[in-house]
């Protein structure tokens, strides 16, 4: 990572990913790579940024790899490859990314097909997960969606990681069944064990506020936790076929209403984070 663990600092080791010399240096004696470093917010600026981490930083990774005699690979790519609002795709749906996030990560999946092709001897495998919720990162939970807990992602990969060692495998990753908005917020309140209103606006007025926050965003140079993508984002319906999940024969840790309660509950409820 680039930044100490909040929660576990003395498991950090401080790189870059665009830093070859110090992903070989580290991987000295590694057997398995999980790669998760990413540029994924949808206001990165410039946009090269995500081509140069989430490519060239997957070229450098294969490189350093390679140079440690490593060849077993977890890469975390995403949904957003199949781009937004279509029917409920499978791996095998044809590749349609609306942003230069889904752009770059899709990209970074064409470089270890090509690497594949001459590294067959390598076990990659390619976890697509939907939007991801969980401890300390409540705010992706959003309209109907497909969802995945993190704690499960967590599990699924220490599944592959145990008992999928030989290929190129690509699994989508969710949590099912999928909730509604109304679901989530029978849920949440559930949870909170309080009533929550519900207030519907028309999509025209959401999005014509997002440019608004765009203008605001552009004129400041400020970061806004509002924007257009994200009012796109959060009303489009995202959902997607798990089969390939289903057949790997691996069952989650927790239900989507436990890793719901559990998100709120250490957002809300506990003070001794740590323990989570």
């Amino acid at each position: 990572d680039k930044q100490p663990s909040k929660l576990c600092p003395d498991l950090t080791e401080i790189a870059d990913v665009l830093d070859v010399r110090k992903l070989t240096e580290l991987l000295v004696g590694i057997e398995v790579v999980v790669l998760l470093a990413a540029e994924h917010r949808d206001d990165v600026t410039p946009t090269s940024l995500y081509y140069k981490v989430n490519v060239e930083g997957m070229h450098n990774t294969l490189h350093a790899m390679k140079s440690n005699g490593i060849s077993r690979l977890i890469f975390t790519s995403s949904v957003a490859v199949y781009g937004l609002n279509k029917s409920n795709p499978t791996e095998l749906h044809p590749i349609d990314p609306f942003n230069d996030y889904g752009h770059s990560k899709w990209q970074a999946e064409c470089a270890l097909q090509r690497w594949y092709t001459t590294h067959q001897d390598w076990n990659i495998n390619i976890l697509r997960p939907t939007v991801i919720f969980g401890e300390d990162n409540r705010g992706n939970v959003y309209n109907r969606k497909s969802m995945a807990y993190v704690g499960n992602v967590v599990s699924f990969i220490t599944f592959l990681i145990e008992n999928s060692r030989q290929g190129y495998n690509v699994f989508n990753y969710i949590d099912k069944p999928d909730f509604t908005m109304n679901d989530l917020i029978y849920h949440v309140g559930n949870a909170l064990n309080k009533h929550i209103p519900t207030v519907r606006f028309p999509y025209w007025l959401g999005v014509l506020g997002g440019y608004g926050f765009d203008l605001f965003a552009r004129i400041t140079r400020k970061k806004l936790s509002v924007s257009s993508v994200r009012v796109k984002k959060f009303c489009a319906v995202t959902q997607f076929d798990s089969v390939r999940l289903q057949e790997s024969g691996f069952k989650p840790t927790f239900t989507l209403e436990e890793g719901l309660t559990r998100t709120l509950q250490y957002e809300f409820g506990f003070e001794d984070k740590k323990s989570y």
